[in-house]
């Protein structure tokens, strides 16, 4: 037996080896008395793709054995998987680490001083965003390893000059999706054809987290709980260098930064970033992969212009922030046009350049902390010399939507403060306690910009994702820039405890109760009632109606709740307005007669009862998986509301019936056929409300689901001979990739009801153009003769959306289908056009050809 345990340790040791001799610069000696991954999850990297909860416990045995590594939980994704991270450091260095965090703040403070030589560089390492890009995981253990394991002065040096943190998995629950299905199909042998099912996913794929979005885009918006974990951290610490690593084509090679120069960068980054610190890593970069004779290419295809990447995100902090992308084997092993392409050649690689990473920033540490001091200084500088001295937002008709805007600000650390007097600017009015102030006088003027300016003018016409991305137009607020300085007091500041308010106390009352539709959440109250089997209804028309002796005006949408006409008695009633108000945070108020001020009477006609939505989605092959997310994680997160996800290639077996919606995100249906075109007109017919997005419209519109006509324009054909290279700049300056228009909605229509403002600002990133309906009360919102907001658009497409159709009603018998043309629910954070869904939802059922209907029969 001893003999045996010998011969195994042996062999384990042989393996670690020959693990440590492909994975890592030669000449290293390791500590034995750190495990390595192969040791600690038993099988070479690379064998196998490592489950989640592997990887946190071999972080977590790191810190056990080792006190240069210090294990924490920053948050919990929507699948309850750990975030985690490791930080490695010298034990010196651990024992003071509060003190080196609190001095290393002070590098973004330009009132402090501090002694640049004598700090560590802070390097925050960040793999798999993409969860079915899964060699960087991989590579994280084997950098953790790496940097705890190694032995000698350089090592000693490296973790005397860092601090490193480690985030093995920015996207767990996306990973663990594509691990299992890359494990559970994998051969022995292994197959490397690339028709092998391990190498192609079965819908949405692991790409995604838990509601399909890709987090890769939500570092601005942070609309998912992964991404508000991560910032939260990243705030912390401010780090000097943050990476990003992805994975790309199977028949590419490498990619490290620069990225594309000039149009592709962000315009309020400094061109030191750009011209001296991309080119100075770029340079340790090359000679990692050189060593192991890597192709790679850099300069090229990708781009750092938008803030909510992972590595745009950094250098708008004054840091350094590095994307990586390395050819695919997605799975263990997948042909390319060359060769086999092995899990563990792509790991090596993201090995490589992540200790290449850790390298440039120790040996230039002083150079990076002088630089993000830089930044913060001179960013202040620009704020107090800037033509704008603040920001004012705000909708006291929409308190909720406002305050949701000032809290990502402060997730930000923009300094915001509460308007502390009422003010005019043109035609906004912006109220006391309901808008907010945001002064360009602050260290995160460039976050500022971010996300209030509209930019129309570029150095370039291609862009590797969307071109706008102002936050206040997202979130459809009035704003103004101001050329003044606005007075305020440290009081006015606003924190995240200021923002919570609770709502005015629910007033029993004997005859109604009122919520105003144009609160945001007053959506989520509606269903909250709904829910509990309270009846409801709506206001066609506004109304006055006396509350606390006061008269108030109601407009369109009103939410009207009668005490009488219930099956629940008026205590209960009462008890669930209370929950509902308490839930969604908005105001409910007590009225005590039917007999209006002014306008329609509660018993009019014009108040319509609200039905019960029974929702279903379609999802699954041919559907746009992160434009039907947004809306699954729409309707969870806002409303609390279940929707059922039909598989497309069910829908032969849905009971269509059981419902009374059913939306249809971007994609293409044809997998329907002939009979689910038919089943779905005559359930339309029959009363159905059917809700098309994007590339949806189309198909509905080409299968005759609708009677509705797509506008085709002929462009005018160029006949101009044109250089072979030039063709993908050329044909990409004519997409329209992602940019923010303005539109006119008709606020009296049921699908614009709780609008108070008829301009609206609508995302586009679609060339889908409808003509306008028959029926001249059924386009809801049209786009204005000169539209373009912010971001890129090619002038021959800015033409064609001029004065065209947004949304539009379509009916068909007893029911219609509501035609999205663009997004209404973008990413997660489109606020501003969220509630066209939920009136689409909750009252698409109750809409006539126009004028008085009454209840429908």
């Amino acid at each position: 037996m001893k003999k045996l345990l010998v011969a195994c340790a042996f062999a384990f040791s042989i393996g670690a080896w020959a693990q440590n001799n492909y994975f890592f610069p030669a000449g290293i000696t390791f500590d034995p008395a750190i495990p390595t991954p192969e040791q600690f999850l038993g099988y070479p990297v690379g064998e196998w793709h490592t489950r989640h909860d592997r990887i946190v416990s071999y972080f977590q045995e790191l810190a056990r054995v080792s006190p240069k590594a210090h294990f924490q939980v920053i948050g919990y994704t929507n699948e309850h998987r750990p975030q985690v991270v490791l930080t490695i450091t010298s034990p010196e260095n651990y024992a003071r680490i509060e003190a080196i965090r609190q001095e290393h703040l002070k590098l973004a403070d330009p009132a402090q001083s501090v002694n640049i030589s004598s700090m560590p560089v802070i390097v925050t390492h960040g793999y798999n965003v993409h969860g079915n890009e899964p060699s960087s995981s991989e590579a994280a253990m084997l950098t953790a390893y790496y940097l705890i394991a190694a032995q000698g002065p350089e090592a000693e040096l490296t973790l005397k000059d860092a601090v490193i943190h480690i985030d093995p998995n920015y996207n767990p629950d996306g990973r663990d999706r594509h691990s299992n299905w890359a494990n559970m199909h994998k051969g022995f042998p292994p197959v490397a054809d690339p028709i092998d099912r391990e190498h192609n996913e079965v819908w949405p794929g692991g790409r995604f987290n838990h509601y399909w979005f890709d987090l890769n885009r939500d570092w601005l918006p942070l609309a998912h709980v992964e991404s508000r974990n991560r910032i939260e951290f990243f705030h912390q610490w401010l780090p000097n260098v943050c990476t990003d690593y992805h994975e790309m084509g199977t028949n590419a090679t490498n990619f490290f930064e620069p990225t594309k120069p000039y149009g592709s960068e962000n315009p309020v980054v400094p061109r030191s970033n750009y011209d001296v610190l991309n080119p100075l890593f770029a340079k340790y970069f090359a000679k990692a992969l050189d060593e192991i004779g890597s192709l790679y290419f850099s300069k090229e295809a990708f781009d750092n212009s938008y803030p909510g990447y992972g590595s745009t995100y950094p250098d708008i902090h004054g840091g350094l922030g590095l994307v990586f992308e390395q050819a695919s084997s997605r799975g263990h092993v997948q042909k390319s046009a060359t060769k086999e392409v092995t899990f563990a050649f792509t790991i090596r690689n993201h090995v490589r350049t992540s200790l290449a990473t850790v390298k440039a920033a120790v040996e230039n540490k002083e150079l990076l902390l002088k630089h993000q001091q830089d930044y913060f200084k001179t960013a202040l500088d620009e704020g107090k010399k800037s033509a704008v001295k603040a920001y004012v937002f705000g909708d006291s008709k929409d308190v909720s939507r406002t305050r949701a805007f000032a809290d990502l600000l402060l997730k930000h650390r923009i300094e915001t403060y509460s308007l502390n007097a009422d003010l005019t600017v043109g035609a906004n009015k912006y109220e006391k306690g309901k808008a907010f102030v945001v002064t360009t006088d602050q260290k995160q003027y460039r976050m500022v910009r971010s996300m209030f300016e509209k930019v129309t003018s570029f150095h370039d016409s291609v862009f590797y994702d969307a071109s706008a991305w102002t936050m206040a137009l997202a979130y459809g607020l009035p704003h103004d820039a101001l050329n003044v300085t606005i007075k305020y007091t440290k009081g006015d500041r606003v924190t995240a405890e200021s923002l919570t308010v609770n709502p005015p106390a629910v007033t029993k009352s004997s005859y109604a109760y009122l919520i105003e539709w144009n609160e945001y959440h007053a959506a989520q109250a509606l269903y909250h009632l709904l829910s509990k089997n309270v009846f409801v209804k709506t206001a066609f028309k506004p109304f006055a109606a006396t509350v606390n002796g006061t008269k108030k005006n109601f407009g369109y949408g009103t939410l009207v709740i009668p005490v009488a006409d219930q099956n629940l008695g008026a205590e209960d009633l009462f008890a669930v307005v209370k929950e509902a108000s308490a839930t969604a945070g908005i105001e409910i108020v007590s009225v005590a007669t039917g007999f209006s001020a002014e306008g329609i009477d509660l018993g009019s006609g014009n108040v319509r009862t609200v039905p019960v939505p029974r929702v279903a989605m379609l999802v699954g092959d041919g559907v746009a998986a992160t434009d039907a997310g947004a809306l699954w994680f729409l309707f969870d997160s806002k409303l609390k509301m279940p929707v059922t996800k039909v598989n497309t290639s069910q829908f032969t077996q849905l009971r269509i019936t059981d419902y009374n919606t059913l939306i249809l995100a971007s994609g293409n249906y044809a997998a329907l056929g002939e009979a689910g075109v038919n089943k779905i007109k005559t359930w339309m017919q029959q009363g159905g409300t059917l809700i098309l997005l994007k590339n949806a419209v189309s198909w509905a519109i080409n299968n005759k689901v609708v009677d509705e006509q797509l506008r085709k324009e002929e462009e005018a054909k160029n006949t101009k001979r044109m250089d072979y290279v030039t063709a993908s700049d050329y044909r990409g300056s004519r997409a329209i990739g992602g940019s923010i228009y303005k539109a006119n909605i008709d606020i009296t229509h049921p699908i614009g009801f709780g609008y108070t403002n008829r301009e609206l600002p609508v995302w586009r990133n679609t060339s889908i153009f409808i003509e306008r309906s028959k029926n001249q009360f059924n386009t809801v919102i049209q786009y204005t003769a000169n539209p373009l907001l912010s971001g890129y658009v090619h002038p021959t497409n800015l033409e064609k959306i001029k004065n065209s159709v947004s949304l539009q009603v379509s009916s068909s018998g007893q029911g219609r289908a509501i035609l999205f043309v663009d997004d209404p629910a973008f990413r997660g954070y489109w606020y501003g056009t969220n509630k066209l869904l939920f009136n689409a939802v909750f009252f698409g059922g109750l809409m006539t050809s126009g004028g008085f209907g009454g209840e429908k029969e």
